[in-house]
């Protein structure tokens, strides 16, 4: 098949999707198909054999200089007007001009693909590419990110604030509306399924649950693990991933021992995890790892005593399934589809209430207490991805997909023109 593979941001270290984007790609080509991905900045790391196409953006959001405001000469459209002005109002406009500009760009490029896999953009746009360009579309959801809203609101006390957060995620009443006019969703879990159903409004039987994969990067270390280093990760410096909780159990037990706190993230400058950490007193003993290469980020995994996933929600959590293929003993949060991954029998991984940080400190004392329950907890892990988690097997069932929706436009085409000519 040819798979037109499509994502309005694909960053190529951190963020689940820009993994999936990646491993999926990969293993699809090693399947004999031809895969072209189309994105916006930043733009995807991508394996030999993968073909990208850029799809430039005004950039707005991009570091150092975020929600900056372009030169007039870098407007090259109405398209870039609107992404500006909708920046300008406080809203997040990727998804939606991501979207017109793929669907022009696939118009002259209709015969050269089979089929089209949106990567959670969900934009109107998108909608063009069936009914206009005459290709079928397949859908890729990962979580609603009703969730994210949900969580962001409930911690933000300014008034304005809550204003302009709801302003930020303006544009799921779009992706609502998209994807309850998807033909097909792909969906990382269980959780995930259930809860785009509720939120999105979305047919579940119109869904199929296929598990992500873990890269056979990640493998146990072959040096001993750093004593006390507790290490988290977290794409995005933002209320769902449960930072906040951590860095409290974490200045609690560092109060009696001591230990080092590793987060794979870039914090926002004097945001509210750098000033949470400020106000614990922990800046010495908490660092900041971003921008690591794959070797790097294995190496960092397979160092520590003790790895956390602390998530309010979590649409499947890559992160916590390389932990485990890297045989690090977990605590997480009993939270979204993280039970799906570790398992409910504890074996993997101490599962804990979302937030409650009492709990959480508990947990990482147990663990840092019983260096034979990590060696099993770890064996465990490694086991479960081996069993479980293969890219391999995820790109087979999305092939399958694949084919699926398209016998299933091209019937519902030719009902279509029989009628029209009766």
């Amino acid at each position: 098949m040819r798979i037109a593979l499509l994502s309005y941001r694909s960053k190529p270290h951190v963020g689940g999707q820009g993994v999936y984007l990646r491993h999926l790609s990969r293993e699809l080509v090693r399947l004999g198909h031809t895969v072209e991905v189309f994105s916006g900045q930043p733009y995807p790391v991508l394996d030999e054999g993968v073909a990208l196409t850029k799809v430039p953006s005004l950039d707005l959001y991009r570091e150092p200089d975020p929600f900056r405001i372009p030169k007039p000469r870098e407007f090259r459209d109405s398209i870039d007007v609107q992404e500006f002005a909708i920046m300008c109002l406080a809203g997040f406009p990727e998804p939606r001009t991501f979207a017109r500009r793929i669907a022009r760009v696939l118009e002259d490029r209709k015969d050269d693909f089979d089929i089209v896999h949106d990567n959670q953009v969900l934009g109107h746009g998108l909608l063009d590419i069936e009914q206009k360009v005459g290709l079928p579309m397949i859908t890729t959801i990962h979580h609603p990110i009703t969730f994210d809203r949900r969580i962001d609101l409930a911690q933000t006390r300014n008034p304005w604030r809550k204003f302009t957060v709801r302003r930020w995620y303006g544009f799921l009443r779009m992706q609502a509306a998209v994807a309850r006019k998807a033909r097909w969703i792909l969906t990382p879990s269980e959780t995930s399924k259930r809860d785009i159903a509720k939120d999105f409004g979305v047919d579940p039987s119109r869904m199929q649950v296929i598990l992500l994969g873990v890269d056979d990067m990640f493998v146990p270390p072959t040096k001993p693990r750093v004593p006390g280093r507790i290490m988290a990760m977290a794409s995005a410096d933002a209320p769902m991933k449960g930072i906040a909780t951590l860095l409290e159990a974490f200045a609690k037990l560092r109060t009696e021992r001591d230990l080092e706190l590793v987060l794979v993230t870039r914090p926002s400058p004097g945001g509210r995890t750098e000033k949470l950490i400020d106000k614990l007193g922990i800046g010495d003993a908490v660092r900041f790892a971003n921008g690591l290469s794959d070797q790097e980020l294995v190496d960092l995994m397979g160092s520590a005593e003790v790895a956390c996933v602390p998530s309010l929600y979590e649409g499947f959590s890559l992160p916590t399934a390389e932990m485990m293929a890297c045989a690090t003993p977990l605590v997480v949060s009993r939270a979204g589809a993280i039970p799906e991954v570790v398992g409910e029998d504890g074996e993997c991984a101490d599962l804990v209430t979302p937030g409650d940080v009492g709990e959480l400190y508990a947990a990482l004392e147990r663990m840092l207490d019983d260096p034979a329950r990590r060696d099993r907890m770890g064996a465990a892990g490694r086991r479960r991805v081996e069993e479980h988690f293969s890219w391999r097997a995820v790109a087979e069932k999305v092939a399958d997909a694949y084919q699926h929706v398209i016998d299933d436009f091209r019937a519902e085409r030719g009902a279509t023109s029989t009628t029209e000519e009766n």
